[in-house]
């Protein structure tokens, strides 16, 4: 028999994720009662995930779990916030346990994680969907916004962006790769992205102007550039691309997700001349997993150049509209 409506929610989201002492009402009333501390501005993040266009059918319960607060955690981690409470709507075409069961758990254990605690939410009967809004916290002023880089900034990206592209092209069968053990590492970074929020919040100190990369590199670059009154320029050679994306598919093509495929939920941030040595003394890149690609530019135009070529790429990132 299935779990009815409130049984779901007692079982498997009442005390899910951390247990904080400014959660004052949690799951179970009929809104959070929350307690924003004294000096600190309140950041808000929402996103949802839809079966068929953010997720393929055949992924885990514990994926989607999973993603659904990742990608809300690498907004935060893109203003440099410190996470503390999620909200959660789910709907779902049946309530089967075992799959909420791994969904839940999948999602409880990330929001531990990063000290979150679930406060309320809804569930309802529908298409397989996903929303869950974050909230954290900053203290005033010092929020990273896309809007506040300057010609002449260094361009950083955190990870290698363009493996969770290939994976959700290896899940699709549209990419074929013969190892294994590559296929596996592709698949999992789209299935598990790692939300920067560790860094985020260091990075207020040294960087410029930030953004989540979701859409891809080249496309979120652009907007971080226009925001900030600037263009970019990304150098080719520089990109950072997974051992396991070169041998799955070639240098040429690695680099092309590097630079179009989305679902990454990396970071790609700039920091002034005068801040990159502090910068690098204080978070070593080897350790923090981050690569200088570019800089700003007064220009207003993004490009990717290979020594003096300028190279030409029309696609410039994901729209759900377009």
């Amino acid at each position: 028999m299935p779990l009815s409506e409130f049984a779901l929610i007692d079982r498997f989201f009442r005390d899910c994720g951390a247990r904080r002492g400014d959660a004052l009402v949690g799951v179970g009333d009929d809104a959070a009662l929350l307690r924003c501390a004294p000096g600190r501005e309140l950041v808000a993040a929402i996103d949802t995930l839809v079966e068929g266009v953010h997720f393929p059918a055949e992924a885990p319960a514990a994926s989607l779990g999973h993603r659904v607060l990742a990608v809300n955690l690498s907004d935060l981690a893109a203003m440099g916030a410190e996470p503390a409470w999620a909200l959660l709507a789910l709907t779902l075409p049946r309530s089967e346990e075992r799959w909420l069961g791994e969904f839940a758990e999948s999602l409880c254990t990330l929001a531990r994680a990063h000290d979150v605690q679930l406060v309320g939410g809804d569930t309802t009967s529908g298409p397989l969907s996903a929303t869950v809004q974050v909230l954290g916290f900053v203290e005033p002023g010092t929020a990273l916004l896309r809007s506040g880089g300057r010609a002449g900034d260094a361009l950083f990206v955190t990870g290698t962006p363009g493996d969770a592209a290939a994976g959700l092209q290896l899940m699709q069968s549209r990419l074929a790769v013969a190892d294994a053990q590559c296929a596996a590492q592709l698949r999992e970074r789209f299935l598990f992205p790692t939300p920067r929020v560790a860094l985020g919040r260091r990075l207020r100190a040294y960087a410029s102007a930030c953004i989540d990369v979701s859409d891809g590199l080249l496309g979120d670059a652009d907007k971080l550039a226009r925001a900030s009154g600037c263009g970019a320029e990304l150098d080719y050679a520089e990109l950072p691309v997974s051992a396991a994306l070169l041998r799955a598919c070639g240098e040429a093509r690695a680099r092309e997700f590097a630079l179009i495929g989305g679902d990454d939920y990396e970071l790609c941030f700039s920091v002034p001349p005068a801040r990159i040595g502090a910068l690098l003394e204080a978070l070593p890149q080897a350790q923090w997993g981050y690569r200088r690609i570019g800089a700003l530019r007064s220009v207003p135009e993004t490009v990717v150049r290979r020594g003096q070529t300028v190279m030409d790429f029309s696609h410039r990132g994901f729209d759900h509209f377009a």
